[in-house]
Parts: structure tokens; sequence; C-alpha cells
């Protein structure tokens, strides 16, 4: 798109409206944008730690998919727009607006070129950006200060969504192609982003220095971030498993560069296990970032938010690794490359990226570790909603734990358990094939670097693959686990010399479970099909089901 003239048009904005619209991502999206794709962002903005704003500007290059009168854009009430301007080839128009309840409505009627062709909208903008209440989950800015007194600034939105800070059309399923951000803060700050470092320059400003990144793949919006501080870098080169030698960087503060250079060998440990069970890093083009952050952390494509103040597992039993960076490293893979299509699949996110953690202690500690992390998982299980929906969700729906019918947690952790029982049903053979086909569906896709492999993914999609594979048909596994809340109770009852087993399971679903059966020292797997299963014991005094925790099902 060609350079717009800002200076040459002023917009008519109506006056703000007080927000009521609950704050999330993914609204049921309305025809005003619906009728349009995003190809690229350009975000410019000014950060300024003293009075807590930001101004600047964000253009979005798109396609026009049908006809309207209107365009939509999601932008928070707290930040005042100042002006929009829409490109066509080749001169820019102004538009008039209104921003009221969280959105930016644009009158374009009788100024859009026909179906199928490009444009371009600037909005220029800026104000104090909603502080994050509980970063990263309740999410904003995080205005704090470094242990040496300097500014620490970051960004968390996934929850809220990334129009708490920047105008965009916050929808799953629309990403774009690439971006370019340029952030501008006071020297010595450093701006550590999306993408690879294309400049670091001077700005106008005197004092003050702009740090240019440019993101060559697709990205989900919530995944932008700015982390601010007066960073000094930790970098290494890595031979990907493809054949790929890329920088892997690690942003730390000053204070803490010792601990940094610890973290920075387990970062590359995880990066070998997580390229050998998943397929190759992604985003290896650009490159692997991680900032240390004044919030626990989140999964920001190529520059991962690490708050975890390097103490091992802040959810369980220390392993000998950092899970804060294992979790949200996973979602380079589970989010990032591989991204829901709509929030209702969200625990292919989550679940897998908790499901990584088990992995990995397996990895590192054997099978007995394995089974006791799966163990800890197991008591944050609620069951209250499905914890993958057949219906379009928000974020609120799938996540806020006050909302009726809502999974919450569930798409952590008992998504991870949907995938160990998984493992337990088609076996290893089949499983670990399944989780690289998920990754990447075309093992060609593993060799490319220019965005190629990323894509939109639903349960469907796994359950397809997962058949596939295994050469089973799934779908009562799906069912049962995924599309309804509660749990499958086993029955048993031992008569004489046999072990009878028979499931009962929410609505009569059909659900042929086999079942690990220990008696004394031999362990069996029993078919328990519809109507019950029934095994020999053998004489056997000890008899335990499922001695290794494999099925997910009601506790007794």
């Amino acid at each position: 798109m060609s350079a717009l003239r800002l200076s040459a048009l002023i917009l008519v904005a109506t006056p703000l409206v007080a927000q009521e619209k609950e704050l999330t991502s993914g609204r049921p999206i309305t025809p005003e944008q619906a009728c349009f794709d995003v190809t690229r962002y350009a975000i410019d903005v000014r950060v300024d730690p003293a009075s807590h704003s930001i101004t600047g500007s964000v253009q979005v290059d798109a396609r026009l998919l049908a006809g309207t009168d209107a365009l939509v854009l999601d932008l928070d009430d707290r930040l005042e727009v100042e002006k929009v301007w829409l490109q066509v080839d080749p001169e820019p128009e102004k538009l008039s607006f209104e921003h009221a309840q969280g959105e930016l409505k644009l009158n374009v009627k009788g100024k859009l070129p026909p179906v199928g062709d490009d444009f371009a909208l600037v909005v220029e903008y800026g104000g104090e950006p909603r502080v994050a209440p509980r970063a990263p989950w309740d999410g904003g800015f995080v205005w704090e200060t470094t242990p040496g007194g300097q500014p620490w600034i970051a960004t968390a939105n996934q929850m809220q969504g990334a129009d708490l800070w920047w105008p965009v059309k916050d929808q799953p399923d629309d990403e774009p192609a690439s971006m370019d951000i340029r952030v501008t803060v006071p020297k010595p700050l450093v701006c550590a982003s999306n993408g690879k470092l294309m400049s670091v320059t001077d700005a106008e400003e005197e004092g003050w220095h702009t740090f240019h990144w440019h993101v060559s793949t697709p990205i989900n919006p919530y995944g932008v971030a700015l982390n601010i501080a007066p960073y000094e870098t930790i970098t290494r080169e890595y031979t990907s498993t493809a054949g790929d030698t890329f920088e892997v960087t690690y942003w730390v503060l000053p204070e803490n560069v010792e601990k940094g250079k610890v973290l920075m060998d387990d970062i590359l440990r995880q990066m070998r296990f997580m390229e050998e069970t998943y397929g190759p890093y992604p985003f290896r083009g650009d490159k692997y970032g991680v900032a240390e952050t004044p919030h626990l952390g989140m999964e920001h494509q190529s520059i991962i938010a690490y708050g975890n103040n390097y103490r091992g597992n802040p959810w369980g039993t220390q392993r000998g690794f950092d899970f804060l960076h294992l979790h949200e490293f996973a979602h380079e893979w589970w989010a990032n490359l591989v991204t829901a299509k709509n929030w209702n699949d969200f625990w292919i996110h989550e679940g897998f990226a908790t499901y990584a953690e088990a992995l990995y202690v397996e990895h590192l500690h054997g099978e007995e570790a394995y089974h006791e992390q799966m163990a800890e998982k197991r008591g944050g299980i609620r069951n209250e909603g499905p914890v993958a929906p057949r219906e379009p969700k928000s974020t609120a729906d799938m996540y806020f734990g006050d909302r009726p019918g809502s999974p919450g947690g569930d798409i952590y952790n008992k998504g991870a358990w949907i995938l160990h029982t998984l493992r337990w049903l088609v076996g290893d053979e089949a499983f670990f094939p399944i989780l690289r086909r998920m990754a990447y569906p075309d093992p060609e896709l593993e060799g490319l670097t220019d965005g190629s492999a990323c894509r939109f993914a639903t349960t469907d999609e796994f359950q397809a693959i997962a058949e596939e594979i295994s050469g089973q048909d799934l779908d009562w596994f799906f069912e049962v686990y995924l599309r309804q809340p509660k749990l499958p109770k086993l029955e048993t009852k031992r008569k004489g010399d046999e072990l009878y087993l028979e499931w009962e399971v929410p609505d009569d679903l059909p659900f042929p479970m086999p079942v690990q059966v220990q008696a004394g020292d031999l362990i069996l797997r029993v078919e328990v099909p519809e109507g019950g299963g029934v095994t020999e014991l053998f004489d056997a005094e000890y008899v335990k089901v499922d001695p290794r925790m494999w099925i997910l099902k009601e506790e007794e």
C-alpha cells in the first residue's frame, strides 16, 4: 500500500461511551467484520512509562469479501480514536466513525473497492490502556519497575483480546499473514517483540529510540506482545532437527544474567525434546525469543513471556526443569503453529501444552514420574462444561470460571488427561505419530519456514488424524470426553475367579474402553464392550483395576 498523507484528513468522531460490553475475545462475528479478511497489520506506537500511556497508529491491510456499508474493528473504550483513513488506490479518504462499547464502527458506504480487491485502514489513537488487574489471566498493560528502579512493561491480553491496546479484528480465525511492529521507548529501555529485529533507530524526540520488528509468518493477534525493560541479551545459535540454524535469545533483566544463563541451557534442552516430539520449531525463520516479564507468562509467538522467577514448577513437584517456560514454549506448536479456529476448541492450545509437561517429565525421569505427574493433574478437573462444545464460543464462554457451563481450567488438566487416555487406547506406536501429524499434517511442511505450515484446526480434525493413524473408530471416545462434561464410571464385581467390568456412561453413550487389570503379577488388557466384559483372575489374591491410572473416569 502507498504511504498515507495523514495530515490531509480530519475526521468527525462521536463521543466515547462508557464500555458496557464484556471484555472477551471472539464475540459472535457480525456482518461488518465477516466481510473482510486481514492480510497484514502495521503497529507504530510510542510507549511512555512516565504517563502510562501509548500513542500511535495501526494500519490494517485487508481484502474485501462481501459488500458492506460499514466495517467494524475492536478497540477498548479507554483508548481514544483521533483519526481514521481509508486507503483505496491511489488516494486516501477520510472516514466518519463511532467508537463505543469496544467497537470502532467505520462508515464506508460507497467508498470500498469491488469485492475481492484490497484496501487499507489507518487508525490513529492513544490514551491510557487498561492496566492488567491480574496478568496474564486478567489482561492489559503491566507497568512495573525492575529491582534497579527502571521501568518494566509488558502486555498480556489473551483472554480479553488484543483490542485492549490496539485496533484489531478480534476473531481467532483471522490472522494476518505478516506484521510490522514499531515501538518507540525512552533510552536505554529495550523493546523485545515478535518476529525479527530489523532496526533500532533514533526517534525524532531526543532521548528516545524506535525498535522495528517484522513478523514474517501468520500470527494470532493476542500473541502480539510488547516487553520493555533495560534488558540484556543472552543468545545462542541452535541447529534445528530440520537442519536450519537460528538464534535463541533471552531478554533478561541485568540483575538476573547469571540465572538467565542457567535458564538458557534448560531452554535449549527443551527445544531439542519438543522438536523431536512434535516436529521442528515453527518460527525459526524469525527467531526463538524469551523475555523476562513482571507477570507469570504467556505464549506470545517467538517472544515467550517468562516471569517464573527461576523457580522450576509453580504448580507441583519439582522435576529439574522450568515448567512455566516449557508450558508456554509448547504453545509455539499448540496455539501459534496450530491455532484453534474458534475458542470452542481452546483445549487444543491448553490441553496439548499441559500434556507436554508430562511428556517432558517422562523424557527426563521415566514412566513412574510421568504417571505421578498425571496424578497431580487429575485433582484439578471439575467436569462442569464440555471441553470442546460444538457451537462457537468466546474466551469468556470457555474460560471465565463464574459462567455456568464453562469448562474453565478443564481445558488444561482435563485436556491433558484426554490425551493421556487416548495414548492408552491407541498405544504409543500410533499416539506419537498422531501428535506429530496434528502439528504438521504433511511431513514436507516440517522443512518450511515461510509460515505456510501455520493453520487453523478443530477437534474434528484431530479426531480424523487419530482415526486415520490408529485405524480405529474414535467417535465414541471424542463424544464422551470432549462433547459433554460428565465422566464415565467403571462398575466392577468379582465372582470367584472372574472379574466383571461394565461402563456406566452419561446418556448411555457408547464407550467400549478397554481396561488394564493387574491380577497378581499379571497385567491384562480387558475389552469392555457394550454389556460389559469379563476376565479370569487365575486365583490372584491381589487385583487392581486400572493400576497405572490410564483412564479418565469418575473417581470412587
